[in-house]
Parts: C-alpha cells; sequence; structure tokens
C-alpha cells in the first residue's frame, strides 16, 4: 500500500516539475522570448536575451509584503496573542520562513510547512513544491499522506508522512538528469506519528474549489508579459537601426582601393566634419521613425496588466508620477488590498494548522482540539501619522491600549508584552514604591 502511494506522489511530482520550471523562469525574469518569429529569434540572437518587463514578480511581491503575520491567538475568548507561540516561531526563524512560504504559494500555486520535535522543541521548516507531494481525501479535501524526496550524491532519499505513521527510504536506482525513480524504494526506518494527522500542511493559493493544489497568482499576466516584452524588443530594435537619423549625399564620386571596395569619404568620428570640393555635392538626412506607436501600446498591455493583478498605476508606472494625496494612493490600491484580505483567509487557515502542530509538540495536546487564529498586520497603506491619529481616537473611545497597539500599529506578543513591563515600572515609579526594600 506505501508502496503504491510512493509511487503516485513520485509520479506527480514528475508531472509538475515542468509546470514549476516554467513559473520559475517568469519569476527570474527568464522567459522565452514569445510571440518572435523564428527568424526574428534568429536575428537577434541573443542580443535581447535579459530583456524583460518582469510584471510576473511584480504581482507576486506586491502581495507577498503586506502579507505580515504578527502573532496567534485563541478563538472565542477574547485572548490576546499567545507569547509561548510567538517565542517558538521567532526561534525557528519563521518572520523570514513565512515571508518565503507566501512567495512560493504565490508563485507555484502552493508551498508547504512542516512541523516536528526538534533538539530545542517544536521545529518548523517550510517546504517547496519540487519536493513535496501531497495526497488529498477525495470527500473531507484532507490531507492524507505527504511524500518527499531529495537527492544525495545521485542518491534518492524520500520519507512518507501518514496519519499514523513516518516511513523513511532510500532508492537503490540513482537519480540521473534529476529523474528520480517511481519505484525500488527500501525502507530505512518507521517511527510512530503520536500527532494523529499528517505533520505537513500545504499552503494552498486556491482559486476555485477543486484547486487542491493551487494557482500561480502569475498566471492571468503571464502572457500579456511575453506580449510586453516582444513590445519592448521590438522598441530596442528600431532604436537601434530605424529611430536614429540617417544622413545622405549625392553628387559625390566614390573612390576605391586596390581591390576594387569603396573607400569610405567620411569619418563617423564625432567632430570630424564632411568636406566635399565639388561643387554639385548636396548633403540631407532622413527622419528617424517615431517609437511612440511602441510606447502607446505598451501602456495598453501595461493597464490589462493592471487590471488583472490588482496593482495600482503608481506600482505600474503608467502615469510617471506618485498619487498626489494619501486618500488617492489608499483609493489606487483598494482592489490590492481586498486581494490581500482574502489571501489572509485562506492562508490563514493553514498557519493556524501550523500553530495547532506546534502545541502538540509542545503540550501534547491533540492538534485537531486546538482552536487558534492567526494574527495579521493591517495591509493597508498607512503614514505613521495616520496609524498614531486612529490609534489615539480608538484609545479616547475606551478601546483597550493593548487591543489598539495590536491592531492600529501592528504589535507583535513581544512588543505589547515590553508595553506592559514599561508601564507597570511606570505605575509604581509613579507611586514611589522601592521594590528592594518591598521584597527585602
Amino acid at each position: 500500500m506505501n508502496e503504491m502511494m510512493i509511487k503516485s506522489l513520485s509520479e506527480k511530482l514528475d508531472q509538475s516539475q515542468p509546470v514549476l520550471r516554467k513559473l520559475d523562469s517568469y519569476w527570474c525574469g527568464q522567459q522565452p522570448a514569445a510571440y518572435l518569429s523564428k527568424g526574428a529569434r534568429e536575428a537577434l540572437g541573443t542580443s535581447l536575451t535579459g530583456l524583460a518587463v518582469n510584471f510576473p514578480k511584480l504581482a507576486v511581491t506586491a502581495l507577498a509584503e503586506r502579507l505580515n503575520i504578527t502573532g496567534f491567538r485563541a478563538q472565542g475568548d477574547g485572548a490576546e496573542p499567545s507569547p509561548d507561540l510567538w517565542k517558538i516561531w521567532n526561534r525557528n526563524r519563521m518572520d523570514d520562513g513565512s515571508a518565503q512560504a507566501h512567495i512560493d504559494a504565490l508563485v507555484y500555486g502552493r508551498s508547504f510547512v512542516m512541523v516536528w520535535a526538534g533538539p530545542r522543541g517544536p521545529q518548523i521548516t517550510v517546504e517547496s513544491p519540487h519536493q513535496i507531494a501531497v495526497h488529498h481525501d477525495p470527500v473531507s479535501h484532507q490531507v492524507t499522506a505527504a511524500f518527499k524526496r531529495w537527492a544525495v550524491n545521485g542518491q534518492a532519499h524520500g520519507v512518507l508522512y501518514l496519519a499514523d505513521q513516518i516511513h523513511t527510504y532510500r532508492s537503490s536506482s540513482n537519480v540521473v538528469d534529476g529523474a528520480f525513480p517511481a519505484t525500488n524504494w527500501d525502507l530505512v526506518e518507521t517511527i510512530a506519528n503520536p500527532f494523529g494527522v499528517v505533520p505537513v500542511v500545504p499552503i494552498v493559493n486556491r482559486g476555485r474549489l477543486m484547486d487542491l493544489d493551487g494557482v500561480s497568482e502569475m498566471t492571468d499576466i503571464m502572457g500579456l508579459s511575453d506580449a510586453l516584452n516582444k513590445l519592448s524588443a521590438d522598441a530596442m530594435v528600431s532604436s537601434e537601426f530605424y529611430a536614429r537619423p540617417r544622413r545622405w549625399a549625392t553628387g559625390l564620386e566614390l573612390a576605391e582601393d586596390d581591390d576594387g571596395n569603396v573607400i569610405q569619404p567620411f569619418s563617423d568620428e564625432a567632430g570630424k566634419l564632411w568636406i566635399s570640393e565639388d561643387t554639385e555635392t548636396k548633403f540631407g538626412q532622413f527622419d528617424g521613425s517615431r517609437l511612440d506607436g511602441y510606447s502607446d501600446l505598451m501602456q495598453t498591455v501595461t493597464q490589462q496588466i493592471g487590471a488583472l493583478s490588482g496593482l495600482p498605476p503608481h506600482y505600474l508606472g503608467l502615469y510617471g508620477d506618485q498619487p498626489p494625496s494619501a486618500d488617492s494612493i489608499r483609493s489606487a490600491e483598494a482592489s490590492l488590498v481586498s486581494r490581500v484580505y482574502t489571501l489572509q483567509r485562506i492562508f490563514g487557515n493553514a498557519w493556524e494548522q501550523v500553530a495547532a502542530l506546534v502545541l502538540a509538540v509542545k503540550d501534547g495536546v491533540d492538534p485537531l482540539d486546538v482552536e487558534l487564529g492567526t494574527v495579521w498586520a493591517g495591509p493597508e497603506t498607512r503614514t505613521p501619522a495616520q496609524a498614531a491619529d486612529a490609534a489615539v481616537k480608538l484609545k479616547t473611545m475606551g478601546v483597550p491600549l493593548s487591543i489598539v497597539l495590536e491592531d492600529s500599529l501592528g504589535y507583535s506578543p513581544a512588543q505589547l508584552e515590553r508595553v506592559r513591563t514599561a508601564l507597570r515600572a511606570e505605575a509604581l515609579d509613579t507611586a514611589g514604591v522601592n521594590l528592594t526594600e518591598l521584597v527585602q
């Protein structure tokens, strides 16, 4: 049974690799030149290989930079963010890890987070869809198995994660040109899984109900990005060969060398004067080609990219200036912010499962019985003055200081604890209490 599951998940990984590599190329701005004829590619050679207007990457980073987790809290009791969970989060460097998980989920459609017991307590790692594939229950859509594989010195290694056991394998077949074996896996070790659930949590950028493996945030604009790159290449070629004015001369007798080759009568060096002793010689210049048509079409394509991705005009550089006020910025970013709120709901569910697994490692609780909520920083663009003004107004209305600091100013659990400690010390100083004498 396990061999069949490994074979199925290995084949799933193999089938996904071409798509993942294509998405990698768009993320890196190294996608092949589309819409160019074969003759045009041959004529251009490698002269414009690095020319790419990388809006697919911008579409991802614009969302990822607004997805900032600030804590976890128990649901239903109005509790404040858990400082213990936040310490474990920071010990695993998940500020950076969560950012990488969000980027991969937006680029590939999915990323994975694994939780297990480490030497210093719960261990959280972010995993790539290049190495991990999961199987979903067709009824509940819950993850019932996960398989991770990698190669060391040409030998394949793998781990099969199930709800009750975890199996470590090594393949007797070598990895050749990145091709992993689907069979011939030898069992190395089996350990019990005390969680009762697979300790691998997918973070899925889900577009529709059946998108269990997610969709890339770049998908809708990849074709338009290709068109924009093609127009940019055309504009560069036109600027090289047609935009620069061409000069002409008539009535000029051309001299030839001993081999019959025409001798260039004039120098290309700047500052040199063109002179002809023949009175019939005339000089002139053709007008250079205008590139306005390229810029107009590029602006149209860029507007379409903005409409599909939700990127505001000042992100795309459409109008060459910044919005005149903070209200204009907030209005222009409304679609982008709305998308971020949707991602917070989708990704938040996955991070809550991760936090439940962390508590299962730490306290031995059943992760299915843990109810947590993910606390996110606000995605809206706010100046420090706007945030401070909103905080003051909420405090004046009677909202507790901890909630004001968390919701309006985005304070983390560690920062909230620091504020509480400072307020206690300040209150004791005001009351004139000498803690040393009190202890004695």
